[in-house]
Formats: C-alpha cells, structure tokens, sequence
C-alpha cells in the first residue's frame, strides 16, 4: 500500500511556518526589529516601500554575524537563545536571528548583509527558501536585511494583503510598540521615500510618549508605579480627565514584549471606576513584570499573547495600581498640558547571553541592567504615587502630599460661593465644593454600608410622599438599603411614602428633596445609576449626588477647612462620582510662563 504520511519538503515546511508568524508586511517588521533589538542594536532604520508589499529594509548597528551564523540563521530552529527546555520556559529575548529569518525567506525575496565588529562583511541571497549564493560584502558592523517581493510564490496570501496605506499603518503600529518597549534604542521608519517616524534614543518615558504623540497628550498622562506579590506595573495612564469616549492608545508589555490581553485592559479600567464618565476609555502604557514561572510567553506564534499562572491575580494588581495612581496629586486636573517629569520606570527585559559585557538591556542604561537578589528585575528610579513615610516614620496625609504647608492649611480662599483655592509649595488648587462634598458623602457612606449602616436622625414632623409607580416601586426594593443610608421610609399605601428619619450630612441638608431625587433618578436611570457596580454603590453614587452642598452656598472659614481636610482624608480625592475633576491645579511655574516672567 502505499505511505499515507510523508515529511515535507523544508521548503514547504517553511511556507508553512510562515503562516503562523508572516501574516502581513508588519509581522515581517515586527521580527526582524525584535532581530536587531536582541542583537543590542541602539538605532534601528525600517524603509518600505508600497506598504511593504514591494520592499521592506530593516538595518542596525547590532552584533552582526560572521558567514557561518549568517547561514545558520537561515536554518529552521537555529537560534542561540534556547539550549534546553527550562531556557524555553525562562526566556526572556525576543528571539535572535534565525527563528523568523527561514520563514520570511521562504515567502520573499530575502538578501542579508551582516558583519561583525572588525570582520568581513557577508552577504546570503535566498529566494523562495533556496539560498542562492554567499558572498563577502563591505559594510559597517550590524546587519541589514532586505525582503522584496513578499508572497510572490504564495499568491493566494499575496491577494488577501490590504491597501499600501493600511499595510503602513499596521507597521507604523508595530514600531510604536516596540519603541515604546526599548527606549533607549532610536528608531526610524520611512514610507516611499517620506520620514514617518524619527525618534532620538531616550532615557525616559514621558519623552517617548511625547515624541511619538506630542506635548499635549503626554502631558496629560500620570505615573503608575505599584508592587505586589511579586507583580510589578509600571507606565503612564490617562489623567481621568483627559479620558475622551473616542480612540484611545493602549499598550501592554511584558518582559520587553508587547502583548494583548482584553482582560486586562478591563481590569485598569475598573481601576478608573467612578473618576471617569460612563463610556471614556483612557490611554494605557502598562509595562508588566511577574516571577519566571508564572507566565508563559510562547503561547502565540507571533509573542502578541500569554498566559498568566495566575491571571485573576495580575487582574487585581492592574486594578490596585491603577486606583492607587488615581489617588495621587498627580490625578488632579491641570491647565499645564507639558509632559510630566522624566522619572518613569518602565519594567524591561533580561538581557541575553548575545549581549556584549556590560551591555544593558533594551529601555535602560547598561548599569541597571541587573536582577536584585530576590530575583525580581531592578528598574528606572521611579516616582511613586503612594505616600511615602517621613524620616520619622509618620506617614503624611494627602493634603501634605499635594504639596500644602502646614502655616498655610488654614490659608482657604471661597471665589463666587462655589469654588475653594488653597495655596500649595508648587502652586495652587482650585477646589469645585459640590465635586469635593459628592465624593466625600460616596466615600462615606460606602463605609457605612461595610459598617452595617449609618445612624439617622429622628423627624420632629414625619414627611408624606406621594410618588409615581416606578419611584414608589423603587423604595419597596430598595428599602433597606435606605435605611441603612439613613433613610427610614415606609410605603403606606396608595404610592405614599412616610419618612420618619433622615441622615444629617451637613446644616443645609434637605431631606425631602434629596431623597425625591435619590428615588426620581433611580427609577427613571441615568449614566450615574448605570456606571455602578452593585446597589450598594447605585445608592451611594445618588446619594451624593443630590446630597452635597451647592455650587452658590457660602461657606464659613470653618467649614471650609472642614471639606478641605475631608476631601483629602478620602481614597480618590481629585475625582467626583461623575468622572469630572474635584481639583484644578495651576503650577507656579504655568502662572510665571503665563505672566511672562521666563520661556
């Protein structure tokens, strides 16, 4: 009979790896930049053409190759990185020569030209995955491959390529990612004969953001910095009130790759739960490190995803990291739209044996490029957001941490019976007294839920209410949890509601009205009531709502300084229940630009 199974040909063995990893002129970028970012290359030059249907050239100034590696590299399942099976599991490179270059080679017209320092320079033609020749070329140190024609022997893939203008998208959106992962490497891209991305190498963050996007979107981004059980996140995210509802830039990386992970990106904006509107999506650049172990990189053939040990875990600190962001001063709306201070550390990857000595690793200066005792990777000085103990031990309040003095706490100024300023070491804050007094009653009586409930006050004179079906409907379903909010209300029939009790949140409080709205707004829905998560926080969000003082009330000296300290004494004190700002900043270096008194 004859043979049912046979080993293919390399050649067709190749074609079809190159399904799983060659998808798309961008995935051809993708791996040979990764190629020269292992390599320890410091600029990396990409030039298409036709969006890289017609020619893709990709050159460093890494490690190159003398002839036998440059052959080798050609080879299926050549690479230096991986020797034995735990190196699979702890590898930490994207790869080094040799793992994409047989795949791209086998759909394309392939040439690679490489030379090592003080060597000969070579030169391997492959066509089809045929190589066609070897040759000594001259050429500076690092390596350049050139991929024209790419599925000329695979027309079938060829027709399912998009429009030149797509295509230079996709790796437009391949480069910013990789440059967003390896800082100090520069990077260029040009698109028939037009520069589409000129980025200088960079030490910092906040500096490649705004290369790549601007001044104004980077600077409207604010640190994350948080540690816990060994997960470490690092990055910039959205200030909240920066967050728009329309396209937005997200970025994850992990061990120097970027991946995709939709459970994630959830998880962080959970984390912006009540200081966004319903439906703002905020910009994230989260860079991510967890223990060798605990994730696996090799799931997908292209590196875009991975799978977590524990993936509710890394859930929760993505969370926890963004809440803890959100409640520092940097959260708070400003007027200064410059891109924050260059001090953001950025998790990056283990550099690789390929590496020259003392060669760091891609994102940071060759001197950090070290893992501390205990094994977790050693990063950026960074700027936390967590409030750090004094030298004495206390830990400072959040008024401290915005910068107030102590002489000046008591230094409050009310502008048009609405607003509150204060002045602080750096500038000043405007206060909105309605934002600040909603988020402090949610805060409060979200607790009081945790506690059991809050006390009320007994009514001199009971209050009778007569609502619609759907309001009164509300108070039989929600009735003790009004109780517990303070209200004691009691359907009496006929769509009447006897209030016997009410809370006391401050003098100017007035209960029927406050809860004839609380009960309007949760039968009827709005964006508020649909942006919670329980009927706990429903309740709450309603509550302070309708509860807090005015825009237009004057407040004493006293009670000014006592919605200062309480506002401050809560967890997320820049950021109302709405998802609008409770504090403005005005830097005093943006008040002397504005007067004219430097730059």
């Amino acid at each position: 009979m004859p043979r049912r199974i046979q080993v293919l040909p390399d050649t067709l063995a190749n074609q079809i790896a190159a399904g799983e990893v060659v998808e798309r002129p961008a995935s051809v970028v993708k791996e040979l930049v990764e190629n020269a970012l292992d390599a320890a290359a410091t600029r990396v030059e990409v030039v298409i053409r036709n969006g890289g249907k017609t020619e893709i050239r990709v050159s460093d100034d890494g490690y190159g190759m003398g002839r036998e590696d440059a052959l080798l590299a050609l080879d299926r399942h050549a690479t230096s990185k991986i020797s034995s099976e735990d190196d699979l599991r702890a590898v930490r490179t994207f790869g080094f020569r040799g793992e994409a270059l047989p795949s791209i080679g086998s759909v394309s017209r392939l040439t690679l030209e490489t030379a090592e320092s003080g060597g000969v320079g070579n030169r391997v033609r492959v066509s089809g995955g045929r190589i066609m020749g070897a040759e000594d070329c001259a050429r500076q140190p690092g390596t350049t491959v050139l991929v024209r024609s790419l599925f000329f022997n695979v027309p079938a893939r060829a027709k399912f390529l998009k429009s030149a203008a797509v295509e230079t998208r996709a790796i437009a959106d391949v480069m910013t990612s990789l440059a967003l992962a390896n800082l100090s490497a520069a990077f260029r891209l040009e698109s028939n004969g037009r520069t589409l991305m000129e980025l200088p190498a960079t030490r910092d963050l906040p500096s490649r953001a705004a290369d790549l996007w601007g001044d104004e979107f980077a600077g409207a981004l604010i640190p994350v910095d948080h540690r816990v059980d060994g997960i470490e996140i690092a990055g910039l995210v959205d200030r909240p009130d920066a967050a728009v509802s329309g396209p937005r830039r997200v970025h994850l990386f992990i061990a120097g790759r970027p991946f995709r992970d939709r459970s994630l990106v959830a998880a962080a904006e959970r984390g912006y739960r009540t200081t966004v509107p319903r439906g703002a999506k905020p910009s994230l650049l989260l860079y991510l490190d967890v223990p060798d172990g605990r994730v696996d990189v090799n799931v997908h053939p292209a590196k875009a995803e991975v799978r977590f040990g524990d993936p509710a875990g890394v859930e929760a600190a993505i969370e926890a990291a963004i809440h803890s962001a959100l409640s520092g001063v940097d959260s708070a709306a400003t007027l200064d739209r410059r891109p924050p201070p260059p001090q953001i550390r950025t998790p990056a990857r283990e550099s690789g044996s390929d590496r020259g000595p003392g060669t760091g690793r891609p994102g940071r200066p060759a001197a950090e490029a070290r893992r501390t005792p205990e094994g977790q990777l050693a990063f950026f000085v960074a700027a936390a957001p967590d409030r750090e103990p004094a030298e004495d031990g206390t830990v400072p309040d959040a008024a401290e941490q915005a910068g107030i003095e102590a002489d000046n706490r008591y230094s409050l100024w009310q502008v048009h019976d609405s607003y509150i300023i204060a002045e602080t070491r750096s500038g000043m804050l405007i206060i909105d007294q309605h934002s600040a007094h909603e988020r402090i009653l949610f805060e409060a009586l979200m607790r009081d839920f945790d506690a059991g409930g809050r006390p009320s006050q007994r009514l001199l004179f009971p209050v009778t209410l007569r609502l619609s079906p759907g309001e009164y409907a509300v108070v039989e379903q929600t009735q003790s949890l009004l109780a517990m909010a303070g209200f004691e209300a009691e359907p009496f029939g006929g769509r009447t509601v006897i209030i016997h009790a009410a809370p006391n949140p401050h003098p100017w409080f007035d209960a029927e009205r406050c809860l004839r709205e609380m009960v309007a707004e949760l039968a009827e829905g709005s964006e508020l009531t649909r942006a919670a998560r329980t009927q706990y926080e429903r309740l709450a969000m309603t509550f302070a709502c309708k509860a807090a003082i005015k825009a237009g009330q004057r407040l004493s000296v006293e009670e000014r300084q006592r919605l200062f300290d309480e506002l401050f004494a809560t967890e997320l004190p820049y950021h109302d229940v709405h998802g609008r700002p409770t504090i403005v900043r005005l830097s005093l270096d943006e008040l002397e630009r504005r007067f004219g008194r430097h730059g």
